[in-house]
């Protein structure tokens, strides 16, 4: 086997943000389809427009975290099988070069789908000892006749069995499609990157440019994926956590605690991931920077700066993202409530969750950047070169 176990549980991240989009949607969306259950029963207006506004609620709540967590996991996902792909070049070339199709290399990845597997079902079914705390919660005023919980087999395929295949296969044709690489490529461990033409107007350039800021450039211009991965970690954080402050007006408290939550372990589970990443692929050039001379404070400049103004343009998208979709979201799902003269509430962009949230990050982001270079700069040189990194 290509892929072992040992390589699934990596993507412990992964399961962490799967564990929270089913926890989260079980709970909302099985309480949708219990009181359900009971609608013929509801005679009063204000019952039905309660009604309204409760289902209404658990739609934009589960639309937001699962599809957040789900596209975030889908990223990191894709992301790591690149990454072991690239780290493990000669070892897939070797079995190539034995006569291993593509695509039977590729079906050990479906793996990978585990870690999405262990996520769902312990959130789904965890979700059920919360559940009758969050149902009184939920209609703790007592308008709505008593609602009784039941175990609800279409959320299990959806949210357990549904996601856990379509990852293993996400897996599998990610893998077949990033594998379609000649032999020789793979045992040189020559990335599959496109070569960009040098052009006179280039060489005119490079050399009015100083080597630390030329350095810069190309690190970004060589980690594309890389600067994704930081700028979507920003876009998380910044979306998740400014969404958790208006969770409170427009829901409830345990609606902010929710979200809130969420957002902490996207949040750092991205970010960490994210910066991480940027520290362990670029220990060679910081190693030869140091060979060279060049001190603490350079190198961090040289690799880690270009990075810098990359995580807050992600924060600045984020914040704009979470207030159009929130908008958007509450004027769509609150439509027919309105008309039954149910109050909708009001969402305004709120300056002060922004303000918290943007230095909360700017801290979060500058100790992570420490943490992670500490550890590079400790790390000797000769073990930094042999590490593969």
């Amino acid at each position: 086997m290509v892929i072992s176990i040992k390589n699934a549980v990596k993507l412990v991240g992964i399961t962490i943000m799967c564990f929270c989009a089913a926890f989260v949607c079980n709970l909302f969306l099985n309480f949708n389809i219990d009181v359900m259950r009971i609608e013929s029963e509801l005679t009063a207006e204000y019952q039905k427009i309660f009604y309204d506004a409760v289902t209404a609620t658990g739609k934009v709540v589960s639309s937001l975290s699962g599809g957040c967590l789900l596209i975030t996991s889908i990223v990191m996902l894709i992301f790591y099988i690149k990454q072991y792909i690239n780290s493990h070049s000669k070892e897939l070339g070797i079995l190539k070069a034995l006569g291993y199709s593509n695509l039977k290399i590729s079906k050990d990845f479906w793996i990978f789908g585990l870690s999405v597997f262990v996520g769902t079902i312990m959130g789904y079914f965890l979700s059920f000892l919360l559940m009758p705390m969050f149902y009184e919660k939920q209609n703790e005023e007592g308008i709505l006749p008593e609602i009784s919980i039941h175990i609800n087999l279409i959320l299990l395929l959806l949210l357990v069995i549904l996601p856990s295949v379509i990852f293993a296969v996400l897996s599998i044709t990610f893998a077949f499609i990033k594998l379609k690489r000649p032999v020789m490529k793979l045992l040189k461990e020559i990335p599959d990157i496109k070569i960009k033409k040098f052009t006179e107007k280039d060489a005119r350039s490079k050399k009015e440019m100083p080597f630390l800021t030329e350095l810069r450039k190309a690190t970004l211009k060589s980690k594309k994926t890389l600067v994704f991965l930081i700028a979507f970690a920003s876009f998380c954080f910044s979306s998740m956590m400014q969404m958790s402050f208006s969770m409170d007006e427009l829901a409830s408290e345990i609606f902010a605690i929710m979200i809130f939550m969420i957002g902490i372990t996207l949040s750092f589970t991205t970010l960490f991931l994210g910066i991480s990443t940027v520290i362990n692929a670029n220990g060679k050039t910081i190693a030869m920077l140091k060979v060279e001379g060049y001190n603490t404070r350079q190198c961090e400049s040289a690799i880690f700066g270009g990075y810098r103004p990359i995580s807050y343009i992600g924060f600045a998208i984020g914040t704009l993202y979470q207030y159009m979709l929130l908008k958007i979201m509450i004027e769509a799902v609150f439509a027919d409530f309105a008309e039954m003269g149910g109050e909708v509430p009001e969402y305004g962009f709120d300056v002060k969750a922004f303000i918290i949230c943007l230095i909360t990050f700017t801290v979060i982001y500058e100790l992570m950047m420490r943490y992670c270079g500490g550890k590079i700069k400790k790390c000797p040189i000769k073990q930094i070169m042999e590490s593969g990194e």
